[in-house]
């Protein structure tokens, strides 16, 4: 278990550029003597003193790297600029379909500049509508993929720096680490003066196949992709401080599926005292309270058996669906789910963890309570005016919107365009064709259930800045993670954002917020005060071009728009 994949240790294709200091030499040149009358006292300067030595050039930042000591052993990273960068870290180590273990120390030096192995994800066959706006890049896939990053400003431990761990999206199917040029730590390190930590984890059908019945050695089969989470999580609480990071001030924030990630893990028992606030962005609900643990765990167990008739395989060959090439196992467990789900009656369960009341809760822990929690959405999420092909929505006459806003409402337009109008008072009438109602309702039902028994604060947002892109984007599901990360002056996102000097100003405000509550548990900033989420006020930051707090009741506006449009 102590030898890692080749992939780990392979040499970077890309080169690291890195800025050698210009050596300017300067030679003194004598003085010549005042002609006919200079006394022996008055000789010139050059003849008194002696040549000035070259300056000594600065040596390159990564001649001598930095390195760390944790508790496998030592790592080099890289410096860029004044951020220490450690990538592709081994926290963990599991073959398929077991329990993440600790990884076994090392001799020598370790390298960790190159971004280690992600999970395999199915292969994507086509580029994504929203590649422009929301930029990917790929990498090498391995299952061996319990690896971290992390960015810092300091590696001395007594720097007690707060720490922020980004939980990817993708659902529980899809996604890395490095997926998005967004997801850089370098800019949150840089902009926040935070630890930046970032985390590859078991998805899709190596991180939640549920084997229980063929064995106690599968008994946890089901958990293992939550569990590398909480992995990472313990190795973070007992390595951060050679990072100068705090361990008793950890951060957890992750969007969409990592938004689901984030809120689960106040779920899990064994994730207690591991971190101490939660970032929630666009998650939706974890619906856990109102499921039946035993029949949820049959359903997931019909799963496992169609996966191995469809290998040809039975309960008695169990442990030949280690070896079976994951290309092979994934066709194998998404045809086992359609057909289980078909056999149900309903929808794919796909590949989500369950909460079996034994590894995960269906309520949160008890200690969840004294965590500070925020968690909000994006006007738009897949409902864009990108997704639905509308990008001249800001060229329409008067008629033009009266005639898209009846199309798609009907007789309740008028109704919809006044409650719009209360919800968001500065974003056009047309806007309310693109507003989501997918996952403001689960956020909102998260909220409540946080506030059950909180003993800490609640926040919540939404994010409705447009890009200034393709006649204006509304905010599209991703479109505020640059924001969060201070990440607007990277190459790729600047040309997805527009560069706007409002976009620009915005994301002070954000990734401000964020690393506000990642030190204190308090949002608010200077000229921008965040107030607690209740259910009687509904108060609730809307981050824009004018960011303020205001009491957003959307519900009566949810309520109107048509069925289909429904989460």
């Amino acid at each position: 278990m102590g030898n890692h994949p080749p992939q780990w240790d392979a040499i970077n294709r890309r080169s690291l550029l890195t800025r050698g200091a210009a050596l300017v030499g300067g030679a003194t040149a004598g003085l010549a003597l005042a002609a006919g009358n200079a006394s022996a006292q008055e000789k010139p300067k050059a003849e008194t003193q002696p040549a000035a030595k070259p300056a000594t050039p600065a040596a390159p930042p990564n001649l001598h790297p930095p390195v760390v000591q944790v508790k496998g052993g030592k790592l080099r990273g890289f410096k860029d600029g004044k951020i220490l960068t450690f990538l592709g870290i081994p926290y963990a180590e599991a073959e398929r379909f077991e329990m993440p273990k600790p990884v076994q120390a090392w001799e020598g030096i370790k390298s960790a500049q190159v971004w280690g192995p992600v999970c395999p994800i199915p292969p994507a066959t086509t580029v994504g509508s929203d590649d422009f706006v929301f930029p990917h890049r790929y990498w090498v896939e391995n299952e061996h993929c319990q690896v971290l990053n992390v960015w810092t400003q300091s590696a001395a431990a007594k720097s007690k720096k707060p720490v922020m761990v980004w939980m990817h999206g993708g659902g529980f199917t899809n996604g890395s680490s490095m997926e998005s040029y967004a997801y850089d730590g370098k800019t949150l390190c840089e902009f926040g003066d935070v630890v930046a930590v970032s985390v590859n984890h078991r998805l899709n059908i190596i991180g939640t196949l549920d084997l229980s019945a063929y064995g106690s050695e599968y008994a946890s089969s089901r958990n293992t992709g939550m569990a590398d989470l909480v992995a990472a999580l313990q190795w973070i609480h007992e390595n951060i401080e050679a990072f100068g990071g705090d361990a008793g001030n950890v951060t957890i924030f992750g969007q969409s599926g990592g938004g689901g990630k984030v809120t689960r893990l106040m779920h899990i028992p064994s994730a207690k005292g591991l971190f101490h606030k939660v970032i929630c962005q666009s998650g939706g609900a974890v619906n856990y309270r109102d499921t039946d643990p035993a029949k949820i765990i049959q359903n997931q167990r019909s799963v496992a058996a169609e996966t191995l008739r469809n290998l040809g395989l039975d309960g008695s060959q169990i442990d030949k669906l280690k070896k079976v090439p994951y290309r092979e196992l994934l066709a194998a467990g998404n045809a086992a789910n359609q057909a289980v789900a078909k056999q149900l009656g309903g929808q794919a369960m796909g590949w989500n963890p369950i909460a079996d009341d034994q590894y995960v809760l269906r309520e949160l822990c008890d200690w969840a309570d004294s965590i500070p929690y925020i968690a909000g959405n994006v006007m738009s999420e897949f409902s864009s005016n990108l997704a639905k092909g509308e990008l001249t929505k800001n060229e329409w006459s008067p008629k033009e919107i009266d005639e898209h806003l009846t199309a798609a409402f009907g007789d309740k337009k008028d109704q919809i365009v006044a409650e719009f109008k209360k919800v968001q008072p500065r974003k056009k009438i047309q806007d309310a064709l693109f507003l989501d109602n997918r996952f403001r309702g689960g956020t909102k039902t998260m909220l409540a259930r946080k506030l059950e028994k909180s003993k800490a604060p609640v926040y919540t947002y939404i994010f409705t800045y447009e890009y200034q892109v393709n006649g204006g984007i509304t905010a599209f599901h991703c479109s505020e993670i640059a924001f969060a990360f201070h990440a607007l002056s990277e190459p790729h996102i600047r040309m997805a954002t527009g560069g706007a000097p409002a976009a620009l100003a915005l994301q002070d405000k954000v990734s401000q917020a964020w690393v506000n509550f990642a030190r204190t548990g308090n949002p608010s900033q200077a000229g921008l005060a965040w107030k607690p989420y209740t259910l009687a006020g509904r108060e609730t930051m809307v981050f824009d071009t004018v960011s303020e707090v205001r009491s957003v009741d959307d519900d009566k506006l949810l309520s109107l728009l048509p069925q289909e449009r429904r989460g």
